[in-house]
């Protein structure tokens, strides 16, 4: 005859289990469903970040580097620099920039999360007969280029000197929260070129 626990049970008679600690049953009854939130927070920070901080060329291509010179040594790591590069403006035939920006080098600058400072200078010029391909609006973008890891962007764009029939080119850079004073202003009067009639940049700015 059993004279164990299972003997010692009358039918119909339940046996609850043994209560879990009050932080067991806590993390049992919540981790669950916080994990599962946790994780799509985290996901949704990092695609907004990813998104946030590859900022593309706005509407140029990427700019052609033209040189690069070493301004503070490094041992082991790059050196600090300053590039030039050239782009050309894609929606005004005949306009061509260039800017020099410093680039860091160390740790940071090698992996690529170093944040750039805003010193950037501008020179534009016409190089051909000036053609406009689309009206724009004033201060419209011309470039961007990304200046760190996460939200500081570089900016060049473009407005129109109405009066004097010029194109002006600005450069500076900004954050989402607070950017820089630091600018470059760069003016290329728009001359005759070849038997091409001078373009008046007034008839294509957007109304």
């Amino acid at each position: 005859m059993d004279s164990g626990p299972a003997a010692s049970r009358r039918p119909g008679m339940t046996i609850n289990p043994k209560p879990l600690p009050l932080n067991a049953r806590h993390s049992y009854v919540a981790g669950d469903p916080w994990e599962g939130f946790l994780r799509q927070f985290f996901a949704l920070l990092f695609a907004a970040l990813v998104a946030l901080s590859a900022v593309p060329s706005f509407a140029a291509e990427q700019p052609d580097l033209i040189f690069r010179r070493s301004t503070v040594f490094k041992w082991l790591t790059p050196n600090d620099k300053l590039a030039t590069y050239g782009i050309d403006d894609p929606e005004v035939d005949g306009v061509a920039c260039h800017f020099t920006a410093p680039e860091r080098g160390g740790l940071k600058g090698w992996i690529g999360v170093a944040e750039e400072v805003s010193d950037i200078s501008l020179s534009c010029a016409q190089v051909g007969p000036i053609r406009f391909k689309a009206k724009f609006a004033q201060g419209e973008d011309v470039f961007r280029k990304r200046r760190s890891l996460f939200f500081k962007k570089m900016q060049i764009v473009r407005g129109c000197d109405v009066k004097r029939n010029v194109l002006v080119y600005m450069v500076y850079s900004d954050r989402i929260i607070e950017g820089s004073p630091k600018n470059s202003t760069s003016s290329v009067p728009i001359m005759p070129w070849g038997s091409d009639p001078i373009a008046k940049c007034v008839d294509w700015i957007e109304k």
